[in-house]
């Protein structure tokens, strides 16, 4: 995929996002191993309804900036997670309002935050760890995803939202999705008896 086309992408995806509600003002970031292994990034402070395809940051993975606004700060815990995946080709990070309020819950299994009652969650995503909180921008949120990076493909930041990663930004834009909407059913679900997956279920759908 030439950059040009890249950056487009990443423009109208942002704006979907936007559009639908899964973003609100300068909430949420994106970014895209392009081509020659460098990043697209969605600037600091911009909104994703109104991102520029020639405004967008670009940098290397060190993390300096190349080109293109100035990158978000949270771009560091992206990186963590290319340098620890090798499949991950993009990252989505959202505000969005299910996950987000799943993210500020008491008593989460830290291990996985949505225990499967559906088979998409598990065939698109599987386990979702909860990482501790700490304020946006610290670089232990990058140092705690780097640890869960090689194992996990979508992460559930305590009181600020989730992140997910795909082998294309479609892709992590389709996982992340995936994961709003099973939130969304968790809520409404709420005190009632769930049919849980059993392990057995699970396990043919990973296979």
């Amino acid at each position: 995929m030439s950059e040009q086309k890249a950056r487009e992408d990443m423009v109208r995806l942002g704006a979907s996002f936007f559009q639908r509600g899964y973003a609100t003002g300068s909430a949420g970031n994106l970014s895209m191993l392009l081509d020659d292994g460098t990043l697209l990034a969605t600037p600091t402070g911009s909104c994703l309804g109104e991102l520029e395809a020639e405004r967008l940051a670009k940098v290397n993975l060190k993390g300096e900036w190349i080109s293109g606004d100035k990158p978000s700060k949270e771009v560091s815990f992206h990186l963590a997670l290319y340098h620890n995946n090798p499949q991950c080709r993009a990252v989505v990070h959202l505000h969005c309002a299910w996950l987000t309020a799943l993210s500020c819950l008491e008593g989460l299994d830290t291990r996985n935050a949505i225990k499967p009652f559906t088979p998409y969650v598990v065939m698109r995503v599987g386990e979702v760890p909860v990482v501790p909180y700490y304020r946006p921008g610290d670089k232990r949120l990058g140092e705690d995803l780097a640890k869960l990076a090689p194992r996990y493909n979508a992460f559930l930041l305590a009181n600020h939202g989730p992140v997910v990663v795909g082998k294309d930004l479609r892709a992590a834009a389709d996982n992340m999705e995936e994961l709003e909407e099973t939130a969304r059913l968790m809520f409404i679900l709420g005190d009632r008896k769930i049919r849980y997956l059993t392990a057995e279920e699970i396990a043919e759908l990973r296979s």
